[in-house]
């Protein structure tokens, strides 16, 4: 069909190769769902039978004897992402297929159990309605509209029951970017959103293994290209997960043994405007990231750059032909990566994800829908504009709300009791007033026991917490504005700590974006 979604360069987040898991199902009584999601194609094994039944490959409920109704199964997902289509795989299944299927998202942050994932306040979003499918088919049913966003977990519903043989979720990886900070990732991984977006040739092996998961169990799960019986050599191009600074390459030829590459030699390239394009084509400062360099067959070979290579796009040269088993790309995102990845990320999230980090920044609930409602942002200096102006635009019970968020000056935040599933914000949320008031954390006892009182009078004053961007002052400088404040008439007050409430939500902001 010539409507029919271009599934070349996405990754399947829910696979199995990925980390993706049948994590709750209602019924497996023929066969179990977590079949559903492994990387090879099904298969048919005529007159094999279990204690169940007739063997498949593939999840089989049993026969639905009451009416309407339905059977489900829950994934999370190997790794979370934008699903743009879903392939819903009947193969073999001919008397037995689902007549319909519903493919539902959500996302659920930190490690969810069954039981949460079921409960009620878990907001679903349809990725694909009720739609008819065929039996014995690979049936791909495209996602649109509101299902374009980030998700954790995936919901198959099958009307009424029935098989199905493969689960494909082809989508774009989205890497929560603070994954990615403080520590040395691989930036070409598929994992964090690295895409090996061309290839000279594949005939024997697909270009997307060169950066998969894990190690290659054997040839097959590499990179392989047919004899060159010409001039030149072979190459493919890796789309990383965000501009990077790399440091180390890692070049694996392990299992090709008579079929190695002689030599391989890697370039990079800084398209950032290519960053979201399967298009390279345009590419044509390709600069010298690793010269022309003797390899060993079924060896893994570690190469330590003597410069850092900045770089969105790294071609590797095999020399002349030959397999690799994969190619690691070692390395941290630049300044500007690392903010382009994180605004894609707030503007993909689900309203209720987007709300939730938003609040970690402001905790008024007004300001965090509003905020959300008008993604997407594309930069930072759109965010933090849209924060600001929605803030000025909320009435006092809302900058009374979001003041109430903040722990008194001098004073760490208590949990007790956190929910199991605390996202990466609520966490944040919890932390960030401990970083910003580090100067408290060695004042003088004389200044603490100082603040304290002045804390109990200010909010005699003025019925609610003293409110200042603690980041970057001293404990003494603090002191001073807090007496100096008291000073002021009520409204005038007001409005300066609705001043520092601004300026301490853009700084938050700024960090969630920026990592610094």
């Amino acid at each position: 069909m010539s409507d029919a979604p271009d599934l070349t360069n996405l990754v399947d987040l829910a696979g199995a190769r990925l980390g993706g898991s049948v994590v709750a199902v209602n019924d497996e009584f023929f066969a179990f769902a977590e079949r559903m999601l492994l990387p090879e194609p099904p298969v048919r094994r005529p007159g094999v039978f279990t204690e169940r039944g007739s063997w498949t490959d593939g999840w089989e409920t049993r026969r639905r004897r009451v009416l309407p109704g339905a059977d489900w199964a829950v994934v999370r997902l190997g790794v979370p992402g934008i699903v743009h289509a879903v392939t819903v795989d009947t193969s073999h299944f001919t008397g037995n297929s689902p007549e319909a299927v519903e493919i539902q998202g959500a996302t659920v942050g930190g490690y969810p159990s069954p039981e949460e994932l079921l409960d009620e306040s878990v907001q679903w979003v349809t990725l694909v309605a009720r739609t008819p499918v065929n039996p014995d088919a690979v049936n791909v049913l495209p996602v649109e509209g509101d299902g374009r966003i980030r998700i954790t977990h995936l919901r198959l519903t099958i009307y009424p029951d029935g098989g199905v043989a493969r689960l494909r979720a082809h989508g774009e990886v989205v890497p929560d970017p603070r994954l990615l900070d403080r520590v040395t990732s691989d930036l070409a991984a598929a994992y964090l959103g690295g895409v090996v977006v061309a290839a000279s040739d594949m005939h024997y092996g697909d270009r997307h293994n060169l950066n998969a998961g894990g190690e290659a169990r054997v040839m097959g799960e590499g990179w392989e290209t047919r004899r060159r019986r010409t001039a030149g050599y072979d190459w493919a191009v890796i789309r990383l997960a965000t501009a990077g600074r790399v440091v180390r390459a890692e070049v694996d030829t392990r299992h090709f043994r008579g079929n190695a590459p002689r030599a391989v030699a890697l370039w990079a390239a800084y398209a950032p405007e290519l960053t979201h394009s399967d298009d390279v084509s345009t590419i044509t400062d390709w600069r010298p990231m690793l010269p022309p360099t003797r390899t060993q067959p079924n060896t893994r070979h570690l190469f330590d750059l003597e410069v850092p290579v900045e770089a969105t796009h790294v071609r590797v040269d095999a020399i002349p032909d030959g397999g690799l088993a994969r190619l690691r790309l070692l390395g941290a995102p630049t300044e500007q990566g690392r903010e382009s990845l994180a605004v894609r990320w707030l503007d993909a999230l689900s309203a209720g994800a987007a709300k939730e980090e938003l609040l970690a920044c402001c905790g008024s609930e007004d300001w965090a829908d509003a905020v959300a409602a008008r993604r997407p942002f594309g930069t930072l200096e759109e965010l933090l504009a849209v924060a600001e102006q929605e803030w000025w635009k909320l009435p006092e019970t809302a900058w009374l709300e979001a003041f109430t968020a903040h722990p008194r000056i001098g004073e760490r935040p208590i949990l007790s009791g956190a929910p199991t599933t605390s996202s990466r914000a609520t966490i944040a949320g919890l932390d960030a007033p401990r970083r910003e008031q580090a100067a408290m954390e060695s004042a003088s006892a004389e200044v603490r026991a100082a603040m304290a009182e002045g804390n109990e009078t200010y909010e005699e004053r003025f019925g609610y917490i003293f409110l200042i961007r603690a980041a970057g002052r001293s404990a003494e400088e603090i002191l001073a504005l807090l007496r100096e404040r008291l000073g002021n008439e009520p409204a005038r007050e007001l409005r300066v700590a609705a001043g520092q409430q601004a300026e301490i939500t853009a700084m938050r902001l700024h960090r969630l974006i920026t990592g610094s």
